[in-house]
């Protein structure tokens, strides 16, 4: 064999791959974002068959379809993580991060549930069903906005915890004051008990259970109220403006980096930014 053919033989892997990994990992192509759409369908498919199957009446009616499709999901999730790990330079490190776990935790359950058989092991045979449910992680796959949401809740972090210190300080003034205009009386029978109904009342939560008789009493009630609605507005307010703020910064580029997985490159970037691959 020529040097000629012996590149060639050496080089077609290596576009395969390049190939299926820009299908999984892209998103901004039309293959891969069919392939999104695709996993997002069996994803949600794959919870609402969980759900179902915790349904004794459905599970008697239904036992064998959710066994099959149960295990068609396994197998389709299965081919996807292997891919996954097929089409990354550093399969380990994939395998240890956070989408590389999930994706793990997805599958797991099915195997685990042919190893630990027995009547003894139903209860924990229902135990790692449940974790079927972490399938519902794997749409970060392909949600990228997920960064802009993590970029804005970081950048909101101090200004939501000062805002909510403001409103335990408020709910301890206010509650205080219940007390002494309900006369520890009416279920308003100490300071803590009215703190815990000036939480559920500034709210907008409104348990019922407890309640102001006085003329006062209803009348802070109603000042309490009506500033939940100001106190529900501030941090919603706070994470849209970041979120506005990481959306106009942002540069559409390479999503992830097959060497290490590193996110976020700009359009222009011809190298990865943590660890130097060439993209």
């Amino acid at each position: 064999m020529s040097t000629e053919d012996q590149n060639i033989k050496q080089s077609g892997p290596s576009k395969l791959q390049e190939k299926v990994h820009n299908i999984i990992f892209e998103s901004n192509t039309p293959a891969g974002k069919a392939f999104d759409v695709a996993l997002l369908f069996f994803i949600l498919l794959s919870i609402i068959v969980v759900v179902l199957d915790s349904e004794a009446s459905f599970r008697r009616k239904y036992g064998d379809i959710f066994i099959f499709l149960e295990w068609s999901f396994t197998i389709i999730f299965t081919l996807e993580y292997v891919l996954r790990l097929l089409t990354v330079k550093r399969p380990l490190k994939y395998a240890v991060s956070f989408l590389g776990v999930i994706d793990l935790l997805a599958i797991i359950p099915s195997y685990l549930s042919l190893i630990i058989a027995g009547s003894q092991s139903l209860l924990v045979l229902r135990a790692l069903r449940l974790l079927r449910i972490f399938r519902i992680f794997k749409l970060t796959h392909f949600i990228t906005e997920m960064r802009f949401l993590s970029t804005a809740l970081s950048n909101s972090l101090r200004k939501i915890s000062i805002f909510i210190l403001f409103v335990l300080t408020a709910v301890v003034i206010l509650g205080s004051i219940m007390y002494l205009l309900e006369n520890g009386k009416n279920g308003f029978t100490s300071i803590a008990q009215c703190i815990y109904w000036a939480i559920v009342t500034i709210t907008t939560v409104g348990y019922g259970d407890i309640s102001p008789v006085t003329t006062a009493g209803k009348f802070l009630a109603s000042i309490i109220m009506l500033l939940g609605y100001g106190i529900i507005a501030v941090p919603t307010g706070i994470v849209s403006t970041e979120m506005a703020l990481a959306a106009r910064n942002r540069a559409p580029g390479h999503e992830v980096c097959k060497n290490c997985g590193k996110e976020g490159h700009d359009a222009d970037a011809l190298f990865c930014k943590r660890c130097g691959e060439k993209l």
